[in-house]
């Protein structure tokens, strides 16, 4: 990776007496050390990328510890990995983006909870759910429930975050049961600080090895019959077990106010969204302080019936704020009211919405209508004010342009060596006709925006070659899946390539090869090209990821036998080997395989080698991109066909011309795609190529003297 977190490698070290300042998933990880984790593994994923981003680059701590740290293909491979738990008394901890990922690795989580643990076990989640989320809405407490995991939702507060990660692993030594540790997105990034603890070398590592194997025990096995025992073991010893740890240690957390005839009952990692919700009501100070008492569960699951009971007993009412849905804490908590008797009404989705990310705002509406029902003098007169404020300013904006705010979706980087590709694409089905496209996870499933509008599907990271298959047979015309190198590694190599050549189907496979998991944030995967590669290349501005053949060999050597790779940015060229894909004769899976290094790694790579050059005084040509406006037509085909964010619009500087011609703005990389549109659409003749040299030889200095001389002899006078 080329990304450096050299700063944040230094305050993993720190020791006793000594204060961390930082963000988050930070912290967590300095908790994972303290706690004397012996392994970490993981697959990258926002939010909690730097994660094993930063372990990864701290390898030489890790050695000095005996910590063994892996990158996995994906979630599946890294919850495997907590098998070495199962026997041992080894503390593992993996991590992957939120429920996408735990949808991945489920099959060996359901085989880990069975058995249960011996060694404490974390998996740390980034919970990616709402308005900011990249993914499907879904909730990690699901596999919480069915498997008999705990789950932490810990406080967003740094020095709460870590000691839950402490106890989480004691909780689950405690119980035999995995825990998993939820992390919404504003709790990876919060920033603060906590008194650091002496980081703690595991007493089996890869530096004090074990002897022996364990003896062989049948019943730590996730088999039938004793798959039986382990459902009843869950029931009558570690779910209790876990009550136990939960209620001693006080990981939930009870706050006491003076209105002491109602209650809020939060999870952790709301807490802090709930306590701005109640300073706009003024039933909270700026130190966090609440008139209202407060129960903030740290634990969601399991629930400690005890601490909601005793909680709810003798109040006029009880609001749950519980995000997502379905609404399991809720459900949970009501029965638990009935089966003891306890008759104080219970609210929650009935006054809070049923879906979406609990902001400020919507907490507001949902407190609103509860103190209005059981304590109208609390009620500030300025909250309603301010919330029909806000609607009536959405309401305004709506009027005044005729239409709601028009949506911004994100787009490629500029110069993304996939563009290109979908320009290509674009073009093709002009002579070949519409196709349809089985769409994948990755930076390439921003061709779902406009101008591409490509991607009928999306089901799953590298799923895209396995997910046309009833599709497919079904269609005249011969359907087009598309994938990274990230996905290919991932899942689509197994799940796609291989059943499709299984099964001998007619398709067409396009392998976007940049090097990198790029969506992620550009991590190393097996088809990255070496360091020596980067170093070695004659001109550092060239893509190396040819240098890397490990895709191509891996599908020689499945069988693949119709196998085509273009450099991306030939857009004429990609064109017609999409064409040849789509009309040829051969009768099986075709895979193109696209080259173009990420442009954010290409970038990272070629700004300090031009810096070195300019520092050195030596020549540096730099290529830019322009548009004549004395030639553009207006028509502004070339923007449909590029969607570059440097491409854009300005007013016609001919005034008996109304319509905007095309301009390239400050930004432009030089990439050279919007000339290889306008060559293979056939485009007006209006874009340029300039060079831009500094510190030009002699020779060029006096030529360009030339040339301006001439230039002004032909100018008018």
């Amino acid at each position: 990776m080329e990304v450096s977190f050299s700063q944040e490698i230094k305050s993993l070290a720190l020791g006793q007496g000594q204060t961390f300042h930082g963000e988050g998933i930070l912290a967590i990880t300095k908790g994972l050390l303290q706690s004397g984790v012996a392994y970490v593994g993981g697959y990258q994923g926002a939010p909690v990328s730097h994660l094993l981003d930063v372990m990864v680059q701290a390898k030489d701590y890790m050695d000095e510890l005996g910590v063994h740290v892996e990158a996995c293909a994906n979630e599946a491979s890294a919850a495997a990995m907590l098998g070495a738990s199962i026997h041992y008394p080894l503390r593992g901890a993996v991590t992957w983006k939120s429920i996408v990922g735990t949808n991945v690795a489920a099959d060996a989580l359901s085989n880990l909870a069975s058995p249960g643990v011996t060694g404490g076990v974390l998996i740390v989640v980034g919970e990616d759910y709402g308005e900011g989320a990249s993914v499907i809405q879904e909730r990690t407490h699901a596999y919480a429930l069915k498997s008999g995991m705990v789950l932490l939702d810990p406080r967003p507060d740094l020095e709460r975050m870590v000691d839950m990660v402490e106890h989480g692993f004691a909780l689950s030594e405690a119980s035999n049961m995995p825990a998993i540790l939820e992390l919404r997105i504003r709790a990876c990034h919060v920033r603060g600080s906590f008194a650091a603890r002496d980081n703690q070398a595991p007493r089996i590592s890869t530096r004090q090895l074990m002897e022996e194997p364990a003896a062989f025990n049948y019943d730590r096995l996730a088999h039938p019959p004793v798959t039986f025992r382990h459902e009843k073991l869950k029931s009558e010893q570690r779910i209790p077990a876990a009550r136990r740890y939960i209620r001693e240690h006080r990981l939930n957390e009870l706050y006491t106010g003076k209105h002491s005839d109602l209650g809020l009952i939060v999870q952790g990692g709301l807490y802090n969204t709930l306590i701005r919700t109640l300073q706009q009501f003024g039933l909270a100070d700026a130190f966090g302080h609440s008139d209202i008492p407060l129960l903030v569960l740290n634990v969601t699951c399991p629930l400690v019936p005890e601490e909601l009971t005793e909680f709810c007993i003798g109040k006029r009412a009880v609001l749950m704020l519980e995000e997502g849905q379905p609404e399991y804490i809720e459900q949970e908590l009501a029965t638990l009211l009935r089966r003891a008797d306890i008759q104080t009404p219970l609210h929650g989705k009935d006054m809070l919405a049923l879906a979406g990310e609990y902001s400020a705002e919507l907490m507001a509406g949902g407190l609103e209508k509860f103190l209005r029902q059981y304590r109208t003098e609390l009620l500030s007169a300025t909250v309603p004010a301010w919330l029909a404020g806000n609607r009536e300013r959405r309401a305004t904006i709506a009027t005044e342009l005729g239409q709601p705010l028009p949506a911004r979706p994100p787009g490629m980087c500029i110069g993304c060596p996939e563009r290109p590709v979908f320009a290509a694409l674009k073009l093709a089905q002009q002579q070949v006709g519409d196709v349809h496209v089985a769409a994948d996870i990755g930076c390439h499933a921003l061709a779902t925006f406009e101008p591409f509008s490509f991607g009928h599907s999306i089901l799953g990271y590298g799923m895209s070659l396995a997910s046309r298959a009833g599709v497919s047979p079904m269609m005249n015309r011969r359907v087009l899946s598309v994938m990274g190198d990230g996905g290919f590694w991932h899942n689509g190599l197994l799940t796609g390539v291989q059943s499709a050549l299984f099964n001998g189907d007619d398709a067409v496979l396009l392998i976007f090869k940049n090097g990198y998991t790029s969506a992620t944030g550009t991590q190393d995967i097996i088809s990255t090209p070496d360091e020596a590669a980067k170093a070695g290349a004659a001109d550092k501005r060239e893509s190396v990821v040819h240098t890397n053949q490990t895709i191509e060999n891996t599908l020689k050597g499945l069988g693949v036998q119709w196998l085509r790779t273009v450099t991306t940015y030939e857009v004429e060229h990609v064109r017609r080997t999409l064409i040849d894909a789509f009309t040829s004769d051969f009768n099986g899976l075709k895979v193109i395989i696209a080259e173009g290094e990420c442009q954010l790694e290409r970038q990272r790579r070629v700004k300090p080698w031009l810096a070195g050059l300019l520092k050195q005084g030596k020549r540096v040509e730099r290529v830019k991109y322009g548009v004549d406006e004395d030639v553009c037509t207006g028509d502004h085909a070339c923007i449909r066909l590029s969607g570059c964010p440097t491409l854009t619009l300005k007013d016609n500087p001919d005034p008996l011309k109304v319509d905007p011609v095309a301009t390239v703005i400050d930004g432009c990389v030089g990439c050279g795609l919007c000339g290889a549109n306008a060559h293979a659409a056939t485009l007006c003749p209006s874009f340029y190529r300039a060079e831009v040299v500094q510190n030009p030889s002699w020779y060029e200095r006096l030529l360009a003297g030339v040339r301006r001389s001439f230039v002004r002899v032909l100018q008018p006078a």
